[in-house]
């Protein structure tokens, strides 16, 4: 199988986390996000033109989450991805939550506080930082309250709804993410960096 990402995708990151803790090998090939032939070349095999796309044979499957759960299928005897409906049921609550509520207000801060600069589209504006930080603060907020007495999100271990949120906290520091004050979530996050999978899947920040 191979994987088409980059490594400064959180999206992609999930991805890779799991095909990590799924022992399941991908190869990787780079997408250079910053490159119009790139990004074109891209749309040939996702439509949104995003990352990451996983191709399996003849089969082409986007969207992280998706990924996730059809390598949980592909991995006999796997443990984050519960066969029981109500266990499996929360797991995925919280995985369409990262996708429609925590990622994109994290999206909003990292597009100005990250991307923009990468991309020479100029300074951020400050009032969507306002606004990306409202909604950092009010959905992080949820998760911590959330984490207030559970190790982890779902369940009593790892499950894939730890591995769908955690990725997009990557970007604690260079997106200048307002969550450093909410310590369950701190102490979680902590979890998750310390799994080998994580350190595995570490990219480097360009300087400058």
């Amino acid at each position: 199988m191979r994987l088409f990402n980059h490594p400064l995708s959180s999206n992609g990151r999930r991805v890779a986390l799991a095909a990590r803790l799924f022992d399941l090998p991908l190869e990787v090939v780079h997408v250079d996000l910053l490159d119009h032939g790139a990004r074109r070349r891209l749309a040939e095999i996702n439509p949104n033109g995003m990352v990451p796309v996983l191709q399996d044979g003849d089969f082409l499957l986007w969207e992280s989450c998706a990924i996730m759960q059809y390598l949980a299928d592909l991995a006999p005897g796997q443990a984050l991805y519960p066969h029981d409906a109500r266990a499996r049921a929360d797991v995925n609550r919280w995985m369409f939550w990262a996708c429609q509520h925590f990622s994109p207000a994290i999206g909003v801060m990292t597009f100005e506080n990250i991307w923009k600069g990468m991309d020479g589209m100029g300074a951020a504006d400050p009032r969507e930082l306002e606004r990306g930080e409202r909604q950092v603060v009010q959905f992080a907020t949820v998760l911590d309250n959330h984490l207030r007495e559970r190790t982890w999100v779902a369940g009593q271990s790892l499950s894939l709804a730890d591995v769908a949120i955690a990725p997009a906290l990557m970007y604690i520091g260079p997106g200048r993410l307002p969550v450093q004050q909410l310590t369950h979530l701190m102490r979680w996050f902590g979890q998750m960096e310390a799994l080998d999978a994580w350190k595995q899947t570490h990219a480097k920040w360009p300087q400058g």
